[in-house]
């Protein structure tokens, strides 16, 4: 007898263990991730410096999503990463007439600049980004003299 009530204690803790796993992870959704095997379009000559801030990101994002540390830390490492596309997009916007002007921001009506709004938008990519391929358990794309291709 002791041994039969030793055994169903013992399918009752399994069995509740089995549940308990179950609750505790979602399933990755993969239907969010980006496709590196079609090629970007070429960015045409004279383009917005977003294009080029934003290709980094996402490309380091799901490159280093892997990474065991949090997200914040990641995407800090990928804003580092992407630090030469968003000089360029910012050396562009300076060299336009009133590119370094204060204006009020159109998200939080904060003053703000230009290239403060460009370096709060390759944040917020390279966040969302790390997420995103977290989530999704999104493969990376490949990588090329030890970045990922379509990084300029």
């Amino acid at each position: 007898m002791r041994g039969a009530s030793l055994a169903v204690l013992a399918l009752a803790a399994l069995s509740l263990s089995a549940c308990e796993r179950g609750t505790g992870q979602m399933a990755p959704n993969g239907k969010i991730c980006v496709d590196f095997k079609q090629k970007a379009a070429p960015a045409a000559p004279g383009a917005d410096g977003a294009a080029a801030a934003d290709q980094c990101a996402l490309r380091w994002a799901y490159s280093l999503a892997a990474s065991r540390d949090d997200a914040d830390t990641v995407a800090e490492a990928v804003a580092a990463a992407c630090n030469p596309q968003l000089s360029r997009w910012n050396q562009a916007t300076l060299a336009q007439p009133d590119g370094d002007a204060e204006a009020a921001s159109v998200i939080t009506g904060q003053p703000t600049t230009p290239l403060a709004e460009h370096n709060a938008f390759s944040h917020a990519r390279a966040l969302f980004y790390v997420v995103q391929a977290r989530a999704g358990n999104c493969a990376p794309p490949a990588v090329t003299n030890g970045a990922p291709e379509g990084v300029t």
